[in-house]
């Protein structure tokens, strides 16, 4: 029975969100599945991925196949890191211990640059809020000296000084 990694699809129209499952590759796409991996909600920026790393090792170790957009995600999340770490220690290439202190790195790195990446998209959504604040307040001052009454000043009596002296 050959086994696949893929998404199904789950969520209303236009709102999609994917279960990430292990799947006989004969059974439809939202069909019968073997396991349930994690999940994958690309409506959200930057997009959000539940991932059990560990069974998702196991099933590629067991020879499943997973589909191209699977494999991305797989990789994103350093399944694939880990799949190719453990086949190093598993030729003798250096122990577990090692194994684990690059994958933690490499995880440390790839989520220092994922928060990179929010606080840039929120940096740049505060920017844009407060230029639109900036044009709302500039178009409502126009608005108000618009609509602001003109001051009619009256011409003094030429009879009356007001300092009193005479000519």
């Amino acid at each position: 029975m050959p086994v696949k990694i893929r998404l199904q699809r789950h969520g209303k129209k236009g709102k999609p969100f994917y279960w990430i499952v292990a799947a006989d590759a004969r059974s439809k796409r939202d069909g019968k599945y073997l396991e349930k991996l994690g999940t994958y909600n690309p409506n959200t920026n930057p997009a959000t991925i539940n991932l059990d790393v560990d069974g998702a090792i196991t099933w590629l170790e067991n020879g499943a196949q997973p589909t191209d957009t699977a494999r991305n995600l797989l990789s994103y999340k350093g399944v694939m890191m880990k799949k190719h770490l453990k086949g190093g220690v598993s030729k003798g290439a250096f122990t577990e211990e090692q194994a684990e202190e690059k994958f933690n790195a490499w995880l440390s790195e790839k989520e220092a640059k994922i928060a990179g990446k929010a606080s840039g998209l929120q940096a740049d959504a505060d920017a844009a809020a407060e230029k639109a604040l900036e044009a709302e307040k500039a178009v409502n001052e126009a608005r108000i000296a618009a609509n602001a009454p003109e001051v009619v000043e009256e011409p003094a009596a030429d009879g009356d000084d007001a300092t009193g002296e005479e000519e």
